[in-house]
């Protein structure tokens, strides 16, 4: 079995890994359909995060069953299925709640950027799709597995809603499944914050009213302008910069929200905004909790998330893949075994 390994800083390679197996009653293993980079592995990639040791790498991913422990009744082998980038059980007090990335027996995964990947949890975090894996389909399923749920996460955290105003800081597939998110909430207005023309021209066709290029005071001025004065009603961050959360925290009016899914490598302004009575919400999506709210809107056409891949290549050229994605050459890149 093949799979993305990274040993450090810019040094991504395909190599022969452990073969996954069915190790305790609740696990599953999946042959993937298509995998991807997503925008967090490039902290790793990028030095910003450590890599202690060779290590496999990815979490996103679509697949057909293989095996299934003796425990796992909602999958069975030949099931075409989606999961989460955490895996949770479904049960447990957490999981009741719909917290699913908090499940108290939550865990990761060896590495999604693979021929075959071990599930854990099996049960509560794998959902059969009902469709054969088309080579149009697969793109916008993928989305399920981590951005088109984060991106609407970030949403719901901000408190989206028909007429609300919306800004969008990032521009990365996150961002611009936010922008898709909004849209589908009925947000009156949605600014998307772009510098690049390919991303704005797929914000549009999300659903962005606005496009935004300024940045710092100027972007939050620029908002502002579009908002009676006053700032977006909901600021959805979609980065995790330092920069990128001043530019949220700045951008977003006084009693609004701020929902915050960007993976976290910066500060918020904390004293700022508790004197302007703005409410912070977010973290990592609970994949779980909105795929069956998003799966049928990708199987009816409703939504085209997928339109955030704009490379694919094979999944033994993922070094390449991950050189587009840190170059910004790409904004999303998928992968097929």
């Amino acid at each position: 079995m093949w799979g993305a390994v990274i040993h450090g800083a810019g040094d991504v390679r395909f190599e022969e890994c452990a073969e996954p197996v069915i190790e305790k009653p609740t696990d599953a293993v999946v042959r993937t359909v298509a995998a991807c980079v997503c925008g967090s592995d490039l902290w790793r990639y990028r030095g910003i995060a450590p890599v202690p040791k060779p290590t496999q790498i990815g979490h996103e991913y679509l697949g057909m069953v293989e095996a299934v422990g003796s425990e796992v009744t909602s999958v069975r082998e030949g099931d075409f299925v989606v999961g989460g980038f955490t895996t949770s059980d479904g049960t447990c007090p957490a999981c009741r709640k719909g917290a699913y990335t908090n499940c108290l027996n939550e865990t990761g995964y060896t590495g999604c950027q693979a021929e075959r990947i071990r599930i854990q949890n099996a049960g509560g975090t794998l959902v059969r799709i009902d469709a054969e894996p088309t080579t149009t389909l697969v793109p916008s399923l993928l989305t399920l597995s981590d951005v088109m749920c984060t991106g609407w996460h970030a949403a719901v955290c901000a408190g989206v809603g028909p007429g609300t105003s919306v800004a969008v800081v990032g521009d990365g597939a996150v961002g611009l499944c936010a922008v898709l998110a909004a849209s589908m909430m009925g947000a009156g207005r949605v600014i998307a914050m772009s510098r690049h023309a390919p991303r704005q021209a797929i914000a549009r066709d999300f659903g962005a009213t606005d496009v935004i290029e300024e940045r710092d005071e100027a972007g939050a001025a620029a908002v502002r302008e579009l908002t009676e004065g006053l700032g977006a009603d909901a600021v959805l961050e979609c980065v995790g910069t330092g920069e990128a959360r001043a530019q949220a925290a700045a951008c977003v009016r006084g009693g609004g929200r701020i929902g915050l899914v960007g993976l976290p490598h910066g500060d918020l302004p904390m004293e700022d905004l508790f004197w302007r009575n703005v409410g912070v919400w977010g973290g990592p999506a609970p994949v779980r909790a909105y795929l069956d709210r998003l799966l049928p809107l990708v199987l009816g056409g409703t939504i085209d998330p997928g339109r955030v891949f704009d490379l694919e290549l094979p999944l033994s050229q993922v070094a390449q893949a991950y050189q587009a994605m840190d170059q910004r050459t790409a904004i999303k890149v998928l992968l097929r075994p």
